[in-house]
């Protein structure tokens, strides 16, 4: 289950990981992680001294590793059109392969009013970072003549992320992988240009 090589701290923020995917903050305990990770939960406290910092760092890393992936998808030359693509099949893989049934922002978002405030404003952050890659990347769009909008590329962004997270979890839902192709699927033809 942890790859070989892996440090305490990581294989904590690993299962950290998938118990906040799979049942969200306040579904799992540091006992759910000691077991998992066969440690004592005095050794999870020394590398996370709250549950609250584990959740922090989870949302931090998921943060960086988005940024970082989309840099390099739009580093590659990626078109508009193939970014948003790329985004979305992500998901699609992860929710068909349940290797991130669930992202772990859109878990905790859910869970809002009972986080952490730190945790909170870090989920809120990510948010904002996902819908301002999207309203970069359909403002290049529209620009390129690739996409066509029917409102602002914030509005549109701010709306194509309520819809892939919608869609996650209608898949979830349903237990219905394929439903969360077809509607993000025709979300992005509807915004083709024709």
């Amino acid at each position: 289950m942890m790859a070989t090589g892996e440090t305490t701290a990581e294989k904590i923020l690993e299962t950290g990981r998938q118990l906040i995917m799979r049942r969200g903050y306040n579904g799992f305990s540091y006992a759910d992680i000691a077991d998992a990770v066969d440690i004592r939960k005095a050794s999870i406290h020394h590398h996370f001294p709250a549950k609250a910092d584990l959740a922090l760092a989870v949302v931090k890393q998921s943060r960086e590793r988005f940024d970082a992936d989309m840099a390099a998808l739009q580093a590659s030359g990626a078109d508009p059109l193939t970014q948003l693509r790329a985004y979305v099949g992500y998901w699609e893989q992860c929710i068909a392969d349940d290797s991130a049934p669930f992202c772990v922002a859109g878990m905790l978002g859910a869970e809002l009013p009972t986080l952490p405030d730190e945790v909170a404003q870090e989920v809120r952050t990510h948010f904002e970072d996902v819908a301002r890659w999207l309203e970069h990347v359909l403002a290049s769009g529209a620009e390129n003549h690739q996409l066509q909008l029917k409102g602002t590329a914030k509005a549109e962004a701010e709306t194509f992320v309520s819809l892939v997270y919608g869609a996650m979890l209608a898949a979830r839902a349903y237990g219905n992988t394929r439903l969360f192709r077809e509607v993000t699927n025709d979300a992005i033809e509807r915004l083709i240009r024709t």
